[in-house]
């Protein structure tokens, strides 16, 4: 029973049911980006013992599920408007405050703790390139999934430009996902796991406590979007 368990994807697992997200998280094994691994291939690359860890994404879904948290079960119209409320507002409203405070813990502090200008420099250009990512979600991909899923329901042909769309909007969205989870884990790298040092300042701390939100928002949003939006999107 095990062996066959061991062979489906990190992504697979959150995606029948994101409680399992916290277990993952207390390995330190990325659920969104590097979602597409298997957990018996995690498990040896870590050194980890597959049955326990089994046992441990058993427990968490152990009692039922929240249909508010069963995000595999909703439809794709609905899972897309989700997340531009949820994810897309979050980054909006904190993304250009958060880049303020790296910018200016780094003008305060870089003398005594350099990755602090790293820090700035990756973070402003995840700023950056995550506005023209939302854009291009809500204007191209979102509304191309909405109109497929609407034919669907309606037993209608598909537009096949519909489709095009999907497909490279996926490709390029997919590559800029990757880009921003590779730079935020180098963040949490460069920032020693978000621990603030003895003569950090309440903005110093601040900033890092956003950052780590910031990462906490970003692993759901691209769990929601890799793992289960881009794959449905892909067959309807």
């Amino acid at each position: 029973m095990t062996e066959g368990v061991t062979e489906k994807t990190i992504g697979e697992f959150v995606a029948e049911d994101y409680r399992t997200a916290s277990v993952f998280e207390k390995h330190g094994i990325d659920f969104c980006c590097g979602g597409m691994v298997t957990l018996a291939s995690v498990c040896r690359e870590r050194g980890l013992d597959c049955p326990s860890l089994v046992k441990e994404l058993e427990g968490a879904k152990a009692a039922p599920i929240d249909r508010s948290q069963n995000y595999n079960s909703w439809e794709l119209p609905f899972l897309a408007d989700y997340i531009i409320n949820t994810h897309h507002a979050y980054l909006k409203e904190n993304v250009e405050s958060i880049a303020a405070y790296t910018g200016k813990i780094a003008e305060v502090h870089g003398n005594r703790h350099p990755e602090l200008i790293r820090i700035n420099e990756m973070f402003a250009k995840i700023a950056t390139d995550l506005m023209a990512h939302l854009e291009e979600e809500e204007t191209v991909l979102f509304p191309a999934v909405r109109s497929i899923d609407s034919a669907r329901k309606t037993r209608n042909e598909t537009d096949p430009k519909e489709t095009a769309v999907i497909t490279a909007s996926l490709e390029r969205l997919n590559r800029e996902h990757e880009e921003v989870g590779e730079a935020i884990h180098e963040i949490r790298k460069l920032a020693n796991d978000f621990q603030v040092p003895e003569d950090a300042c309440t903005t110093y701390a601040l900033t890092y406590r956003k950052l780590k939100e910031f990462e906490d928002d970003l692993h759901k949003h691209v769990h929601l979007e890799n793992n289960i939006l881009f794959p449905k999107a892909v067959r309807t």
